[in-house]
C-alpha cells in the first residue's frame, strides 16, 4: 500500500491520470487545506499522497460482543491501547478470526473499512495516511466527512476508549463538513446532495437506535437468560420488519442498508453505538467552547487525559439524560 502511494502532485502532473480522478484529487487537496485553515486540524503529510489498492476496502474489521450485551470485545496493541475491533489487511484472515469467535458463542460481524488512521504518530511523508481509491469517488460531503474524521484522530486519542475516540471524530466530521458545505468553497449542489443523503441516514439511524434501546432494556432486565435470548430474536425480527416498512414509505432508501439489517447482531449494534453514543456530548462541548475548534480540541485533550470514569461522567454532564449512552453499554 505504501509503495503504491505517490504524491498527489505526481498524479496531477501525469498526463495518463484520468480526468475524473484528477478532479477528485484536486478536491481532496482543497478539503485538506480547508481542514488546516478553518478546522484547526493537523497540517502534516496525511492525505497528500494517493494509492489505488485495486480493491474496495483497505482493511477488514472484526468486532464481537457477548450474546446478551452490546459491550464490544477489545484487543490491545502497543501505542493504540485497547480497541473494540481487530483489523486485517487480508479478508480471509478476518473471516477466520470471526469463525473462531462465533465458535466461542459471541455475536460477530466483519466489515470492510475504506480508511484508517495511524494517529499521525509515524514519521515522514512515506508513512503518512494516504488518499485511497476506496473513498476518493465518494460524494463531496462524505469525502469531507471521512477526511475530517480521520484527521480528528490525530488531534486527541484516549487509550482504551473506543467510544470516546470514535464519537469525537464523528462530531468533528459532522461539524466540519457542515462548515465546508456552507462555505463558498464547496462544489455547486454539494450541500443539496449531502442533505438528501443525511436525511436518508437519519431515517435509518433512528430505526437502529429505537431497536438498540429495546435490546439494551432487555439485557438490563431481570429476565432469565433463556428468555432474553428469545426476546433478542423478537427484537431483531421487528427490526427487519420495520426496515421493510421504512423502505416502502421511503423508496429512496433502496437496498442500501439491507445487508446491515439482515446480519444485525450485538456486535453491529455495538459498533454503531461506538461511533454515535457520545456525539451529542461533543457537539454540546463545541457549543460551550464558542464554536472555536482550537478551544474545543484543547478541552477534548484535557478529557482524554482523565481516568476513563471521570471522562465519561464529564461527557454525561453535558447532555440531557435521554440523549446519553450509558457507560455500561459503550465499548471500551
Amino acid at each position: 500500500m505504501l509503495w503504491a502511494a505517490r504524491p498527489v502532485g505526481d498524479w496531477l502532473a501525469d498526463a495518463t491520470t484520468p480526468a475524473a480522478l484528477r478532479a477528485r484529487l484536486q478536491l481532496a487537496q482543497r478539503l485538506r487545506d480547508y481542514a488546516v485553515r478553518e478546522l484547526a486540524l493537523p497540517d502534516n503529510p496525511s492525505y497528500r499522497r494517493y494509492a489505488d489498492l485495486q480493491r474496495n476496502a483497505v482493511v477488514w474489521n472484526v468486532v464481537a460482543a457477548p450474546p446478551l450485551s452490546l459491550r464490544l470485545q477489545t484487543w490491545c496493541f502497543p501505542v493504540l491501547g485497547c480497541v473494540g475491533y481487530r483489523g486485517f489487511f487480508d479478508r480471509d484472515d478476518a473471516l477466520a478470526l470471526a469463525q473462531q469467535l462465533r465458535a466461542q458463542g459471541l455475536d460477530v460481524t466483519v466489515y470492510g473499512v475504506p480508511a484508517y488512521s495511524t494517529l499521525g504518530r509515524l514519521p515522514g511523508a512515506y508513512f503518512a495516511d494516504p488518499l485511497l481509491n476506496t473513498f476518493i469517488d465518494w460524494p463531496e460531503g462524505d469525502l469531507a466527512r471521512l477526511l475530517f474524521h480521520e484527521l480528528a484522530h490525530q488531534v486527541a486519542y484516549a487509550n482504551d476508549d473506543t467510544g470516546f475516540n470514535e464519537s469525537f471524530a464523528t462530531a468533528v466530521e459532522r461539524l466540519g463538513s457542515a462548515r465546508w458545505l456552507a462555505s463558498g468553497e464547496a462544489g455547486a449542489g454539494a450541500a443539496e446532495v449531502q442533505a438528501r443523503f443525511d436525511a436518508q441516514r437519519a431515517l435509518f439511524r433512528e430505526l437502529v437506535a429505537r431497536h438498540r434501546a429495546e435490546l439494551q432494556a432487555l439485557y438490563r432486565s431481570p429476565a432469565a437468560d433463556a428468555d432474553k435470548l428469545l426476546g433478542k430474536q423478537a427484537v431483531l425480527q421487528r427490526l427487519r420488519q420495520a426496515h421493510e416498512a421504512l423502505k416502502a414509505q421511503h423508496p429512496e432508501l433502496g437496498n442500501r442498508y439491507d445487508g446491515w439489517v439482515t446480519e444485525a447482531n450485538n456486535a453491529s449494534f455495538g459498533v454503531q453505538l461506538a461511533y454515535q453514543g457520545r456525539v451529542a456530548a461533543f457537539e454540546r462541548l463545541f457549543e460551550r467552547e464558542g464554536h472555536d475548534f482550537a478551544r474545543f480540541y484543547a478541552e477534548v485533550k484535557r478529557l482524554a487525559a482523565l481516568p476513563k470514569l471521570q471522562r465519561s461522567e464529564a461527557l454525561e454532564a453535558l447532555v440531557p439524560a435521554d440523549r446519553q449512552a450509558r457507560v455500561a453499554d459503550l465499548p471500551k
